[in-house]
C-alpha cells in the first residue's frame, strides 16, 4: 500500500515539475529576457538610459498618464453601468431577462477594436448617425475620437464582465439579510450603500480588476479611435515595430513598467479582497419581485436601453456586411459579395483562426485539468507556487507577452519566431487561466472519496484520473475552454506582434482591412466572428446546462 502511495506521489510530482518547467521556459524566461533587455543600451551594455528617457520625456509620461486615465475611467463607468443592471435584473422581474443576459454576453464577445470600428462607422466624422443629425437636424454631434471615444467603446463592451461577476454575487446572496435591514428601517439608497454593496464588494472588485486588466492591455481601440491619444500598449508597439528604426531596449523598458503596474494593481486588489472576503450561503435566495408603475417602466427602460446601445455596434457591423460595395465604398443595395470576397481573398486567415484556436484549446484543456488537479487535490508549497504562476499571465498585457516571446525565441537553440507554434504558445499561455480557474472550481465540488473508491478497487492513479475524475470535471472544463476559445479568436494585442502572412488570423485580417478602408470585407469577417461566438455560447449553455454565465 505504501508503494502505491509513493507511486501516486511520484506521478503527480512529475506533473507539477513539468508544468513549472513549462512556465519557466515559456513565461518566466521570456519575461526575464525582457527585463534584461530593458537595462541594455544600443551597444548591449548595462545602462539605465531607457528608464531615464521614459521618466524624463513628456511624450512617454503623457502616454503613461493616458493609460491610467483611460483605464480608471473605463473601470469606473463599467462598474457604474453594470452594478445597477445586475441589481435590477436579480431583484426585480424584467420581461425578456433571459434574452437580455445573452445579448449582454454577445456584446462583450468580440475584439474591442471592432467596437471602435463600428462606432466610427456610426458616429465618426462621416458616420451614418452623424450624417443624419447633420443633414436633417442641422446639429453636429460631439467628436467620438480621442479619450472620450476610447472610454465609450470600452465601457460599453467591458461592463458585461462586471455584470457577470455581480450577477453571480446576487445569486449567492441570502435575502434574509436584506429583509432584516428593511425591517430596521434601512431602505432605498441607504440599503444599497450600507448593506448590498458591502455584501457584493469582493466580487465587484474582482470584476473591476478584470476590466482594469483588459483596458490597460488593449492595443486596437486606442490605435483606431484614439487619433494620437497614445497609451502604453500603443507606445510599446510603436517602439518595437517602428518602420523608422525600432528600439528594443526602450520597448522592453516600457513593457516592464506595464508589468509592474498591472502586477501591483493585481496584488493590491487581492489584498483588499482577502480582508473583505467572507462566506455566504443563500439559504433564502433572492426572489425577483414585480415592480409597478413608474419604477417598473424606468427599470425596464434602463435594461433595454443599455443592452441595445452596447449591442448597436455589432448589429451595425452585421448590417454593413450585407451592404453592397463598389470598390471601397458602400452603394445602394444589398448582397453577399463581401462574404464571397472574404472567403476567396482572405480565406486563409479564417482557416488559420479555427486551426490555431483548436490546437490551442486542446493544449489548454490538457494542461488545465492537470494543473487544476494538483492544485486542488495535492496541496503543498510547490503546487501553491504553480497555482500563483498559472494565474500570472492575467497580469501581463498581450503586447508585452508578444514582445517577450519574440525577443527570446528569435534565435537558436529555440528558434520559434515566424512559426505557428509561437502563436499557439502565446494563445495557450494567455488564456490558460480561464480553464484552470473553471476546472479548479468544479473539482472542489467533487468528493475525493469517489477517486479513493476507484483506487481501492485496483485502478491506477492515472487511470482513475482519466476514467473517473476528468469525466466529472468535463462541464467546468468545457465551460472554461469555450470562454478561452472565444478570447483566442478575438485576440489582437499578442498576435499583431507575432504573426506572419502564413499565420494571420481573422482579427488581424479585420484590422488590416479597416486600415485599408475595405469596410465591406472587414464587416463580413467581423460578422463571421460574431456568429462563431454565438455558436460557442450555445454549445456552452447546452454542455453546462446553464441559462447564463456568472462568475
Amino acid at each position: 500500500m505504501q508503494t502505491k502511495r509513493g507511486k501516486r506521489r511520484d506521478v503527480w510530482t512529475v506533473v507539477t515539475v513539468t508544468a513549472l518547467v513549462f512556465y519557466a521556459i515559456f513565461l518566466l524566461y521570456p519575461l526575464i529576457t525582457l527585463l534584461s533587455r530593458s537595462f541594455m543600451n544600443g551597444e548591449g551594455a548595462f545602462s539605465m538610459e531607457n528608464f531615464a528617457r521614459i521618466f524624463s520625456k513628456k511624450y512617454y509620461l503623457r502616454a503613461m498618464g493616458n493609460s491610467f486615465k483611460v483605464t480608471l475611467a473605463v473601470t469606473f463607468f463599467s462598474v457604474l453601468l453594470a452594478t445597477p443592471l445586475a441589481y435590477i435584473m436579480s431583484v426585480f422581474k424584467i420581461r425578456g431577462k433571459g434574452v437580455l443576459e445573452i445579448l449582454v454576453l454577445i456584446s462583450s464577445m468580440s475584439a474591442p477594436f471592432i467596437g471602435a470600428y463600428s462606432w466610427i462607422m456610426l458616429f465618426g466624422r462621416n458616420g451614418s448617425i452623424t450624417n443624419i443629425f447633420k443633414n436633417f437636424l442641422g446639429f453636429t454631434l460631439p467628436d467620438i475620437y480621442g479619450f472620450n471615444g476610447i472610454v465609450i467603446v470600452m465601457s460599453l463592451q467591458l461592463y458585461s464582465l462586471v455584470f457577470m461577476f455581480v450577477s453571480g454575487a446576487f445569486k449567492n446572496m441570502d435575502n434574509s439579510l436584506i429583509e432584516a435591514s428593511e425591517s430596521m428601517g434601512c431602505t432605498g439608497l441607504r440599503k444599497m450603500f450600507r448593506v448590498v454593496l458591502p455584501l457584493i464588494m469582493p466580487t465587484l472588485l474582482a470584476g473591476a480588476l478584470m476590466v482594469f486588466m483588459r483596458t490597460f492591455a488593449d492595443y486596437g481601440t486606442p490605435r483606431l479611435i484614439g487619433e494620437g491619444y497614445n497609451t502604453l500598449p500603443v507606445l510599446v508597439y510603436n517602439e518595437f515595430m517602428s518602420e523608422t528604426g525600432s528600439n528594443d531596449g526602450l520597448a522592453a523598458a516600457i513593457s516592464i513598467i506595464a508589468v509592474v503596474i498591472t502586477t501591483s494593481v493585481f496584488l493590491i486588489q487581492k489584498l483588499v479582497v482577502n480582508r473583505k472576503q467572507f462566506t455566504m450561503s443563500a439559504l433564502h435566495p433572492i426572489e425577483p419581485r414585480q415592480l409597478k408603475g413608474l419604477p417598473n417602466v424606468l427599470a425596464h427602460l434602463y435594461c433595454y436601453l443599455l443592452v441595445f446601445v452596447a449591442m448597436m455596434p455589432q448589429l451595425y457591423v452585421i448590417y454593413s456586411s450585407f451592404r453592397k460595395t463598389s470598390g471601397k465604398l458602400f452603394v445602394e443595395g444589398y448582397w453577399l459579395g463581401s462574404y464571397k470576397e472574404a472567403f476567396t481573398t482572405v480565406g486563409r486567415s479564417i482557416v488559420n483562426t479555427y486551426v490555431l484556436s483548436f490546437i490551442s484549446i486542446v493544449a489548454i484543456v490538457l494542461i488545465a485539468v492537470l494543473i487544476a488537479y494538483v492544485v486542488v487535490r495535492r496541496r503543498n508549497a510547490l503546487n501553491n507556487s504553480l497555482d500563483v504562476i498559472s494565474m500570472f499571465p492575467e497580469t501581463v498585457a498581450g503586447s508585452v507577452l508578444g514582445i517577450a516571446l519574440l525577443m527570446t525565441f528569435s534565435h537558436r537553440p529555440l528558434l520559434l519566431s515566424g512559426t505557428a507554434f509561437i502563436m499557439v504558445l502565446s494563445f495557450t499561455i494567455r488564456r490558460l487561466p480561464y480553464t484552470v480557474r473553471s476546472s479548479s472550481a468544479i473539482l472542489h465540488q467533487i468528493s475525493p472519496s469517489i477517486e479513493e473508491a476507484s483506487i481501492s478497487l485496483g485502478a491506477s492513479n492515472m487511470k482513475t484520473f482519466f476514467k473517473v475524475t476528468v469525466p466529472m470535471m468535463m462541464p467546468g472544463v468545457i465551460s472554461g475552454a469555450i470562454l478561452s476559445w472565444i478570447a483566442i479568436i478575438t485576440e489582437l494585442s499578442t498576435s499583431i506582434i507575432l504573426y506572419t502572412t502564413n499565420t494571420k488570423t481573422m482579427t488581424l485580417e479585420i484590422y488590416s482591412q479597416i486600415i485599408r478602408g475595405n469596410d465591406g470585407i472587414a464587416s463580413a469577417i467581423s460578422s463571421i466572428l460574431t456568429f462563431s461566438t454565438v455558436i460557442a455560447l450555445a454549445v456552452f449553455f447546452k454542455v453546462s446546462g446553464k441559462k447564463d454565465i456568472t462568475m
